[in-house]
């Protein structure tokens, strides 16, 4: 299953892109709404100094990605079976051509700081590595990817390393 071809999308790299829009209160409210944390350092009327404003959770910028308004809907002229996952989420590396079927591997977060409002954030990813092993006497395929989500221009907020496995 590892083909040069394969091989050779090792240490790619997405284009570095603001995510859709900057880091907005309404966006953080209901974020920290779904997830039921309501720390004060998230609103916007907190005066913190220790972070310089409000900021938003941990793993918020994970979740900024959104379709640019007018872009196509990425679910249009799929198949009716088409289960919603494409790709690697919003880390906007090419695909694979692989017609296997696709497992979660886990994922690793450091953390280094908070966005904070108004920020605008950037992500940029990378295959780091794929490898091969055999698993029941089948082949299967572990993909490691990692992205980079940063204050634009600045500062790393996060870094992710995701294992997918194909199989």
């Amino acid at each position: 299953m590892l083909t040069d071809e394969i091989r050779g999308f090792i240490g790619v790299e997405s284009a570095e892109e603001a995510l859709s829009e900057p880091v907005e209160p309404g966006a953080v409210r209901r974020y920290v709404q779904a997830t039921m944390d309501d720390d004060p350092i998230y609103n916007p009327a907190s005066i913190s100094t220790r972070y310089g404003g409000a900021v938003a959770p941990l793993l918020f910028p994970s979740f900024m990605a959104r379709r640019e308004w007018g872009s196509a809907d990425p679910f249009a002229g799929r198949d009716a079976d088409f289960d919603g996952f494409s790709g690697f989420g919003g880390e906007r590396l090419p695909e694979l051509p692989l017609n296997l079927a696709l497992l979660n591997g886990g994922l690793e977060v450091e953390f280094f700081r908070y966005a904070r409002h108004g920020e605008v954030v950037t992500q940029k990813s990378r295959y780091v590595d794929i490898h091969e092993r055999v698993s029941r006497g089948q082949p299967i395929l572990f993909v490691i990817t990692e992205t980079e989500y940063r204050a634009k221009g600045a500062d790393l907020l996060m870094r992710v390393k995701r294992t997918m496995i194909r199989r």
